[in-house]
């Protein structure tokens, strides 16, 4: 694919993935809309953060993925999709289970429809490895059965059958990226690494949920080439395709590992209001991520420890971002 060639929209511009693809996808020379969610403010969220070369040669709109209307203004003239949007934040799928269905199935059906109706050559569609629930079987390969234990991991499973419906039903070239867990600079401390080091740098204590899930983390960076490669790959349209790192790490291990590489001494605690649901909490993911290698060529490239000290260096020069003394759901 030649992507000076392409209009491409990316949806969820302004979140912590969207924002590393958008930047890297002008890096590449494409013509990106980058739809960040509509405020008065006219913020652009974590694509504030990005060099002003690259801001320059952006088309940012703003909108909301829920409306339908605005749907065909969003894709018109793009010739390639990527749909990162969604609502991500599992402890608050607790609180706002409607929300996570409006917008994860909802505005992922009204970007569908959009784009069957303008033709679009490639529509991505962002899934997520919690959608496998606990591993009946490590590693994960694509065939896992899938389990909704959070209302999150619902409305991304519904999603994801939205977007499979859409290619066996109309055509629609839909190819599903499935990322396991993903890390580095501009992650927001609702995830677990950032909320880790933003800790560790604060003070002497690290709250933590459950020390016990298992974890398979990729450097965010790999993840981004896995959109591209998938972007790239004509043989990727009807497929699901697993992005993961391929080994695993449990919280609790996780946590010790970032007090070693900050060189301190830190006590790890677990504190009930940030442990999941018994039944609701996803023990083990361990990608399998052969397909994703031999169709697409792709490979992580960016070990754990030189992740987690890229990230610890952002977070450093960030820190007042980060708030680390609120549990941030």
């Amino acid at each position: 694919m030649k992507w000076e060639e392409k209009k491409v929209l990316v949806t969820g511009a302004g979140g912590f993935i969207g924002s590393h693809l958008v930047e890297r996808l002008v890096e590449l020379g494409a013509q990106v809309r980058a739809l960040v969610r509509y405020n008065s403010r006219n913020e652009w969220g974590l694509l504030e953060m990005l060099p002003v070369s690259i801001k320059k040669d952006l088309e940012v709109i703003t909108g909301d993925i829920t409306d339908p209307f605005g749907a065909g203004r969003m894709i018109q003239g793009c010739q390639v999709v990527f749909h990162l949007a969604a609502l991500i934040a599992i402890p608050y799928s607790y609180v706002a289970p409607s929300q996570f269905v409006v917008v994860n199935c909802g505005g992922t059906l009204n970007l569908l429809e959009a784009a069957r109706q303008q033709e679009v050559e490639c529509f991505v569609h962002t899934s997520t490895s919690e959608t496998y629930g606990t591993a009946q079987y490590i590693p994960i390969n694509e065939a896992h059965p899938l389990k909704g234990q959070s209302p999150y991991a619902a409305s991304k499973i519904g999603a994801d059958k939205l977007a499979e419906s859409y290619y066996l039903s109309f055509g629609v070239p839909v190819a599903t990226i499935r990322p396991f867990n993903t890390y580095g600079p501009r992650q927001s401390a609702r995830a677990v690494i950032p909320t880790i080091i933003s800790q560790a740098l604060n003070g002497q204590v690290i709250r933590l949920g459950s020390l016990a899930p298992v974890r398979d983390l990729s450097y965010v960076s790999d993840t981004v080439a896995g959109f591209i490669k998938v972007a790239e790959t004509p043989k990727a349209v009807g497929e699901v395709i697993n992005i993961g790192y391929g080994k695993s790490i449990s919280i609790g291990t996780l946590a010790e590992k970032v007090v070693e590489l900050l060189g301190g001494d830190k006590r790890i605690v677990t504190e009930d209001e940030r442990v999941r649901p018994q039944d609701s909490e996803v023990m083990e993911l361990l990608c399998d991520n052969r397909k994703a290698r031999e169709l697409l060529g792709w490979e992580p490239r960016m070990s754990l420890e030189e992740g987690l000290l890229q990230t610890i260096r952002f977070i450093e020069q960030n820190l007042s971002r980060y708030k680390p003394e609120i549990y941030c759901v």
